[in-house]
C-alpha cells in the first residue's frame, strides 16, 4: 500500500513536471512568435479593422488565448498562423460587441471570411495576404507625427515591444511613453493619415523618414544617451530586425541595403566595446571579439548597395564602417580613404558632427596638428559647444600632441556634458592620466 501511494505520488510529480515543462515551452513559443511575427499580423489587422487600437486589442487577446490554450492542446504546427486566425476571430467578436458599429463589423467580417482558410492553415496560407507592413511603416513614420511619436509607434507596432519595454529602453516614465502613443494614434485618426505606401513622387522623402527612425532606434541602443549601460542590445536587435523588414519589403532601394549593412557592421563590435564595465575605444578593441558573421554580411551588403547606386549617405557611412571592419589592427585603418568618404558625406548632409568626424580622420591620416586645426574650425560656429564628443575629440588629439594642460581642460568639459555613466567613467580615467603627467 505504501509502495502504491509512493508510486502514485511520483507519477503525480512527473505529471506536474511535464505540465510545467509544457507550460514553459508554450509560453516561450508564444512569446517568440509574438515578437517575430507581430509586425506582420498587426499590419494586416489594422488594414482589416481600420483602427490601431482594435487591431492591438485583437492581437493581445489572441496572445492571451495562446498562453491559455497551448499548454493543454500543444503548440500548433504553425504558431504564427494560429495567432493570425485567432486574432481575426477576435475582430469579429469585437464587431459583435460594438452594435453601434454594425457597418464596420460587416466589412471586417467580409474581409476576414474572404481570406480565412476553412481549416487551421499553414503559415504560407495564413500569411498569403498582401504584406501590409510596408503600409504600416509609412503610416508610423508619417511626417505629420513628431519624431518621438514615430519612434514609439514603430517600436510598438512593427517591433512588437510593449509600452513598458519601450519606456524602459528610452528611460522614460511609462505614462509619458503611453501618452506619446495615444497622441500619435489620435493624430493619425484626426488628420485622416492614409494607410498606404506613398505615391512615387513622395516616396523618396518619406522613405528617408522611415530610415531615420530605424537608425535612431539603433543609435539609442548602440550608445545609450544616459543610464548605467553603454549598449542596449534589445534596441540594437530591434533596429536590425526592422532594417531587415525594410530591406525585404523594398529590396530595390540601395539605401535600405546600406542602412542594414551599417547597423550590422557597427553591431559586430558590440562584444569588444566594453571590458570589465569600462568603455574600450575602437583603437584599443580586441578585434578577435568582433562578430565575423555580421561583418561578412555587412560587407556583402555594402558592395551590393554601392554597385546598385545611386550613392547615398547610408552607403557612404556603411563604406566607412566597412573600412574599419577590414583593418586587422588599428594601425592598418585606411584613414585617408575614410576622410575622403566623410568629405563626400558632407555633400549630402552638412552636419557639424560629420565635419567633426572628418576632422578626426584627417588628424589620423594627414597629421595631428592639421586635424586639430580642422576640429577647431568646425567648432567655431558654436554649434558643438554642448556636444561632449567635440570636446573629447579635442582632448584626445591634444593628449597625443603632448599638450596635457589643454587636454585636461577639454576632458573636463567633455565630462561635464556626458550623460552616460560608462562614457563618464572613461573620460574620468583619461582626465586622471593627463593630470598625472602635469604633477
Amino acid at each position: 500500500m505504501h509502495r502504491d501511494s509512493s508510486a502514485a505520488g511520483k507519477a503525480r510529480a512527473l505529471d506536474g513536471e511535464r505540465c510545467a515543462s509544457l507550460t514553459m515551452d508554450s509560453q516561450a513559443a508564444a512569446e517568440s512568435v509574438f515578437r517575430e511575427e507581430s509586425g506582420r499580423i498587426i499590419a494586416t489587422l489594422i488594414r482589416l479593422a481600420g483602427s490601431f487600437d482594435r487591431a492591438e486589442d485583437a492581437l493581445q487577446e489572441a496572445f492571451a488565448s495562446a498562453l491559455a490554450t497551448w499548454p493543454k492542446t500543444g503548440i500548433p504546427t504553425n504558431p504564427a498562423a494560429w495567432l493570425m486566425t485567432t486574432a481575426q476571430r477576435k475582430l469579429i467578436d469585437q464587431g459583435r460587441r460594438e452594435r453601434t458599429q454594425r457597418e464596420k463589423e460587416d466589412s471586417v467580417r467580409y474581409e476576414i471570411e474572404t481570406f480565412r482558410p476553412a481549416t487551421e492553415p499553414e503559415l504560407e496560407t495564413a500569411m498569403h495576404l498582401p504584406d501590409d507592413r510596408l503600409r504600416l511603416i509609412f503610416t508610423c513614420c508619417h511626417p505629420a507625427l513628431n519624431q518621438e511619436g514615430q519612434v514609439a509607434l514603430t517600436l510598438r507596432t512593427l517591433g512588437g515591444l510593449s509600452t513598458p519595454e519601450i519606456a524602459k529602453a528610452f528611460l522614460l516614465p511609462e505614462p509619458t511613453l503611453a501618452q506619446r502613443l495615444v497622441r500619435a494614434k489620435r493624430k493619425i485618426q484626426e488628420a485622416h493619415i492614409p494607410y498606404e505606401v506613398p505615391p512615387a513622387e513622395r516616396l523618396r522623402e518619406r522613405l528617408e523618414a522611415v530610415q531615420t527612425v530605424v537608425y535612431l532606434i539603433f543609435n539609442e541602443g548602440y550608445v545609450a544617451t544616459s543610464g548605467e549601460r553603454l549598449v542596449r542590445t534589445d534596441l540594437c536587435s530591434e533596429a536590425i530586425r526592422l532594417g531587415r523588414v525594410l530591406r525585404d519589403l523594398m529590396p530595390e532601394q540601395s539605401e535600405n541595403l546600406a542602412l542594414l549593412a551599417l547597423m550590422l557592421l557597427h553591431d559586430s563590435r558590440r562584444a569588444a566595446r566594453v571590458r570589465n564595465g569600462e568603455l574600450v575605444t575602437l583603437e584599443d578593441q580586441d578585434r578577435s571579439l568582433w562578430d565575423q558573421n555580421k561583418i561578412g554580411e555587412g560587407q556583402a551588403l555594402v558592395e551590393k548597395a554601392l554597385k546598385r547606386g545611386p550613392v547615398g549617405q547610408y552607403q557612404l557611412q556603411a563604406a566607412i564602417a566597412a573600412l574599419h571592419s577590414e583593418a586587422k589592427t588599428a594601425s592598418e585603418t585606411d584613414w585617408g580613404q575614410i576622410a575622403a568618404l566623410y568629405r563626400k558625406l558632407l555633400d549630402f548632409n552638412a552636419s557639424p558632427v560629420i565635419a567633426l568626424n572628418r576632422a578626426v580622420a584627417v588628424a589620423m591620416s594627414a597629421g595631428l596638428e592639421q586635424g586639430l586645426q580642422e576640429i577647431k574650425a568646425v567648432g567655431a560656429s558654436g554649434q558643438l559647444d554642448r556636444y561632449y564628443l567635440f570636446h573629447a575629440a579635442q582632448a584626445d588629439i591634444l593628449r597625443r600632441l603632448g599638450r596635457k594642460k589643454e587636454s585636461a581642460s577639454a576632458y573636463e568639459t567633455a565630462l561635464e556634458l556626458a550623460t552616460n555613466k560608462v562614457e563618464q567613467q572613461y573620460l574620468r580615467r583619461r582626465l586622471a592620466e593627463v593630470q598625472n603627467h602635469l604633477r
